[in-house]
């Protein structure tokens, strides 16, 4: 098998940020609560950082009785995931990627339930040879037990691989934790991190893959 590839998920591979907007425009029609709450609620789940708990702990407090209990489940639990897209620039890279021999695993923090039916419904789960989910790992990203695991589930040493990643602790800071390559997703965003650096910053993550392909 090929060098390795890891690449994150959430706001990498999928825009999931976008997927949560429109899972919460949603959410707020189909409970008629006010439609400036969209911003709360984006606020509120930081990119998916935040955890659950404490955001269905706040979804609780803010809307009381006046939505059920499950309907807020439901959402967090499957609002994003059923709303994510893969880009047609990042799948042509993928194939790509692949068929020049490389070994493509997808390593993203999250719940396993959750994460797989974001790969699964996008057509990612045919587009790379394997992913971990940092839940089933029981640590997440930088840990480097997590990008361990990656290797291992697809057979192909860390050594000479790359990681492609949007976030600059979970990702970059893992890469460098574990001694490989690194491009940054950097969505326009400027890098400030001064004790570690991305081998590559690009914009988008099919100029990302096209980078780490051609520079291997």
């Amino acid at each position: 098998m090929g060098a390795l590839l890891m690449i994150d998920l959430d706001n990498t591979l999928v825009d999931r940020d976008a997927a949560f907007g429109q899972a919460a425009a949603t959410f707020l029609t189909d409970h008629a609560l006010p439609s400036d709450d969209l911003a709360w609620l984006r606020t509120l789940d930081a990119s998916g950082y935040t955890p659950r708990r404490e955001v269905a702990r706040a979804m609780s407090r803010r809307y009381g009785t006046t939505v059920p209990e499950p309907a807020v489940r439901t959402f967090l639990d499957r609002g994003a995931a059923e709303h994510v897209t893969l880009p047609e620039l990042t799948r042509h890279a993928l194939v790509r990627a692949r068929a020049d021999g490389w070994t493509c695993v997808i390593v993203t923090n999250g719940r396993v339930v959750q994460q797989e039916t974001k790969i699964r419904r996008t057509g990612l789960d045919r587009l790379v040879d394997g992913w971990v989910v940092s839940e089933a790992v029981g640590c997440k990203k930088p840990a480097p037990e997590v990008f361990e695991a990656a290797a291992a589930a697809v057979g192909v040493g860390l050594e000479g691989g790359w990681l492609i990643g949007d976030s600059p602790h979970a990702d970059i800071q893992g890469a460098v934790g574990v001694g490989v390559r690194s491009v940054w997703v950097s969505g326009g965003r400027p890098w400030m991190e001064a004790a570690y650096r991305p081998t590559w910053i690009a914009a988008d993550t099919a100029s990302a893959l096209h980078f780490a392909l051609a520079a291997n």
